[in-house]
């Protein structure tokens, strides 16, 4: 089965992947990365797009930074991996939903074993590359690679943004249209 090709708002469903504290904390690219999360989950809550958020073991791995959960809806705890088997992460996967957005942390761990698991279940699956990373650069390009040859679909947060608004003409543009601004001032 070829993956779903386009992103529709109606039909996806962003999927934010244990972006949490002490995990941040290893990451080369930790700003790149809650900076991009929250890009994607803002631009998800003006298009009406649906978002989970999941965390791998709070009590260990610590919380997801307060400027990023502010803008998606409670974390759902795992211990697994794969976000497969998480009930809110089941129940968000809907009949409805042709295609899964990941972004967060590892690549080669989480996302990696989500990606994997939806796409055996005959999912879509989108990896935004620059909303991924792991804690070592070999990780993440691997897996990047990993996935695309598995029939994941690698996409950037600006490439989904634009394909979820469709139109300048859309309603939203201009909110979009700055999210992509604020992501490419220098720091």
């Amino acid at each position: 089965m070829l993956p779903r090709m386009r992103l529709f708002p109606a039909t996806s469903l962003l999927c934010v992947i244990d972006v949490q504290e002490r995990l941040l904390a290893v990451v080369p690219e930790a700003d790149r990365v809650v900076a991009r999360c929250r890009r994607l989950a803002e631009a998800a809550r003006l298009l009406g797009v649906r978002t989970v958020l999941t965390e791998q073991y709070p009590a260990g791995l610590g919380a997801t930074p307060a400027a990023l959960a502010a803008v998606l809806p409670p974390a759902e705890s795992k211990l697994a991996f794969s976000c497969r088997g998480c009930g809110g992460f089941d129940a968000a996967v809907a009949d409805d939903v042709a295609a899964v957005v990941l972004a967060g942390l590892e690549t080669h761990v989480c996302i990696a074993q989500t990606t994997l698991d939806l796409l055996a279940a005959g999912r879509s699956v989108f990896v935004v590359v620059d909303a991924v990373a792991s804690r070592h650069l070999i990780d993440h390009e691997t897996a990047v690679r990993r996935l695309e040859g598995a029939g994941a679909v690698p996409i950037t947060s600006e490439a989904v943004l634009f394909e979820w608004c469709r139109s300048a003409e859309h309603p939203q543009f201009q909110a979009i249209r700055r999210l992509v601004l604020e992501g490419t001032r220098p720091e």
